[in-house]
């Protein structure tokens, strides 16, 4: 089955390559930033991406199915289905500070079997194939070995994106943990799946910004789950818990209830 994914990992490194050259040319250049309906930031850079992307996976593959976060979809496949961020974490794009990603996903009757995050400032870039040990820039990357949540670095993007009841639960989780830390977005993970921290913790996340993730986290040997311990798919809710390993997220669970 794994070898039946591989053959589209060449479109979702090309839309990468060429995601990085438009990235990296209006990165700390641009004075474009619009907003949305609502309230997020949106530059030319995250349109144009999206375009290309979806030009691009559409001519190469014209029976798959588009989702992305700016566009929108051309309908859901019972088979196949991309989906893209084309800068997960536009705020640290138009802020200057290089810890967003491009996220790239393919979905395989509703379950992710590729993720890629791409930084294109750092020319980092993990790749995640169900089955498979997950990569980053072709060498095969691990995360860590902690097991005791008291020794853990937890890292959550922003307090944000937590509700009230949510923020409790957070805080809950924090008190168990070694520390935690902010900002990060898609990044968060691919330094998870490296090793350089235990949790990430997350809510009102869109399938955009976490398909991708699924493959990436699973192949370097961590666990990635909604709040409740469900399986990731297009259709959860948006609370996302990422743990080196299983043992961990088992233990990151109890602390959000």
């Amino acid at each position: 089955m794994t070898k039946s994914y591989l053959k589209y990992l060449d479109t979702a490194t090309l839309v990468a390559d060429r995601a990085r050259q438009i990235i990296r040319h209006g990165f700390r250049n641009h004075t474009d930033i619009q907003m949305k309906p609502d309230g997020s930031p949106v530059t030319a850079a995250d349109l144009e991406v999206e375009n290309i992307a979806r030009n691009v996976i559409l001519e190469t593959h014209p029976d798959h199915q588009f989702f992305g976060e700016e566009t929108g979809h051309t309908g859901h496949s019972n088979e196949w289905l991309w989906i893209i961020d084309p800068i997960d974490g536009t705020r640290s794009y138009a802020s200057g500070r290089p810890t967003f990603g491009t996220l790239i996903a393919l979905l395989h009757r509703g379950i992710p079997v590729i993720g890629v995050i791409d930084q294109p400032i750092m020319a980092e870039r993990w790749i995640g194939i169900a089955g498979q040990q997950t990569t980053l820039n072709g060498r095969s990357c691990d995360t860590s070995s902690v097991k005791d949540i008291s020794r853990t670095r937890l890292c959550i993007t922003s307090p944000d994106m937590f509700n009230n009841t949510q923020k409790r639960q957070v805080d809950a989780l924090t008190e168990q943990c070694g520390f935690r830390s902010y900002g990060g977005d898609c990044y968060n993970y691919g330094l998870l799946a490296s090793g350089y921290c235990e949790l990430v913790c997350e809510a009102s996340l869109k399938p955009y910004d976490y398909c991708a993730l699924v493959p990436i986290v699973e192949g370097a040997g961590g666990a990635i789950s909604d709040w409740n311990g469900q399986a990731l798919s297009i259709n959860s809710c948006g609370e996302v818990l990422a743990a080196a390993n299983p043992r961990l997220l088992e233990q990151a669970h109890l602390s959000l209830q």
